[in-house]
């Protein structure tokens, strides 16, 4: 526990950041259809418009689905269909429009614009807003073991803009907003054990809980990351009194216990009993009946591909963020910053280790390696040291260039679609940049439905985010001096 204060992430900068994020996961979309998001929307129509979690009716339309008895039922952890449900109920009552009204058909194109408008706003008050925020608090998480606030807004904008991350909180998928949460729940816990003013605050452990809860009934793996950071935070609070230790660990306890309940509600509603998952009723996918759900032991030639391979590699996708894994070895040796990075070193262990274990470890359809999502907010935390103790300029400039270089291809990914087909051997360079990009089959608000070109809906949106960056940069180069001169 620290006692010192620290410098905190600029709020003007947290502002800009927060809304360039979530502007920028919103602006583009992803296929509608997709398997993995038509699923989830299939539950959410079902459970809004008719009260019940049966899809029936439209699992002919997805390959990822479960099976039990007579009736088909979403095959996935329930988290982000519930949290797409009220908008699926809005816009129903919006527009006088149910899924009912459609002909269940792949090739209807009424059925496809239906889908994509509940998809983006699913998705705007969903995974856009939890990226957003998860990149508010990396700021300032960043700028206090720093000290340095363009350290902070470099690690911030490596991990929501300069990552996978951002084309895939343009999904439904459960990868970026369960890295999101793991990520809030490691600032809450770090900034709720930094002086003894903190731990008195009940906003912490009541943050931490629920973020780690949440992301359990958004994906299941998510719980080893969360055992991870539930013994740092024990580890963090050990020269606390058991008295003040008890009523800590319990308010958080009680926060996570909360936010596991509609996983358990979801289930008794779905399946009538509290213990059955979706995933016991998979149906074509005969790899799920390997070890636990698919899981087995890791692979070096997974783990291998996971990182440097040319189909799924993070190194191609984000290639700013492996040099994450220096700044984490710094945060080690430094002994202000050895819990914390040991915390990042262990969750990032655990990400890779169960992508490496993974019967289906490239993810299919899949730019990058999805799985692996969750550990890129803990490489990011690394980013900010890195830059911290790089002050050379060349050294800086490298950094500079690595994350424009990895913005730049993430712009690509996520205006065009962040599920690659399984048959190309470089889906990065055969599907998007080649196939998509260049050609200018782009997925923007303004494209998909108001009728305007492809290219007109991107220019609109550098027209917005990059004065907004420029913003930032002016406003964390104030506060930088301003550091420096106190």
């Amino acid at each position: 526990m620290q006692g010192k204060t620290m410098v905190r992430g600029p709020h003007g900068v947290a502002l800009a950041l927060f809304a360039l994020v979530w502007f920028s996961c919103v602006w583009f979309g992803s296929w509608e259809l997709n398997p993995n998001n038509a699923t989830r929307l299939f539950a959410a129509f079902a459970i809004a418009e008719r009260g019940e979690a049966k899809i029936d009716r439209y699992q002919s339309l997805t390959i990822d689905k479960a099976q039990f008895g007579d009736h088909y039922y979403m095959d996935k952890a329930p988290g982000m269909t519930l949290m797409a449900v009220p908008a699926v109920w809005g816009l129903e009552k919006l527009t006088g429009v149910r899924s009912s009204d459609q002909v269940i058909d792949a090739t209807n194109p009424r059925l496809a614009s239906f889908m994509r408008l509940r998809l983006r706003v699913a998705v705007a008050v969903g995974a856009a807003i939890l990226t957003a925020f998860a990149s508010v608090l990396l700021l300032d998480m960043a700028t206090g073991v720093t000290g340095s606030p363009a350290a902070g807004l470099y690690a911030a904008l490596a991990y929501a803009l300069g990552s996978i991350v951002w084309g895939w909180s343009t999904t439904m998928l459960g990868h970026a907003p369960v890295a999101a949460l793991l990520l809030i729940a490691t600032w809450a816990i770090w900034r709720g054990t930094s002086s003894p003013r903190d731990l008195t605050r009940w906003r912490y452990p009541v943050m931490a809980g629920l973020a780690l809860g949440w992301a359990v009934v958004i994906e299941f793996p998510a719980a080893l990351g969360g055992v991870a950071l539930g013994g740092w935070a024990i580890w963090r609070t050990r020269e606390v009194a058991w008295s003040a230790r008890r009523s800590i660990l319990g308010i958080a306890l009680c926060g996570g216990v909360a936010a596991l309940l509609p996983l358990l509600a979801y289930n008794l509603f779905a399946f009538g009993t509290l213990f059955r998952l979706g995933y016991q009723g998979v149906v074509g996918f005969n790899g799920m009946q390997q070890g636990l759900f698919g899981l087995t032991y890791p692979k070096p030639a997974a783990l291998f591909g996971i990182l440097f391979g040319v189909r799924r590699g993070l190194v191609w996708v984000s290639p700013v963020i492996l040099l994450g894994a220096f700044g984490l070895i710094r945060m080690v040796r430094a002994r202000e910053t050895r819990d914390i990075g040991i915390a990042a070193a262990v969750v990032i262990a655990i990400v890779l280790t169960v992508n490496a274990s993974y019967i289906y470890w490239d993810g299919g359809a899949s730019i990058g390696p999805r799985h692996s999502v969750p550990a890129i907010p803990f490489l990011a935390l690394g980013l900010a040291v890195l830059w911290r103790q790089w002050e050379r300029p060349g050294r800086r400039i490298v950094l500079v260039a690595l994350l424009t270089v990895s913005v730049a291809i993430n712009l690509m990914i996520a205006s065009t679609d962040v599920f690659g087909s399984e048959a190309y051997a470089n889906p990065l360079w055969q599907r998007t940049i080649k196939a998509m990009f260049l050609p200018g089959n782009l997925s923007t608000i303004p494209n998909d439905f108001f009728g305007w070109s492809a290219w007109r809906g991107l220019f609109l949106y550098i027209d917005v985010a990059v004065p907004l960056l420029v913003l930032m940069l002016v406003w964390t180069r104030t506060a930088e001096r301003r550091v420096r001169s106190a």
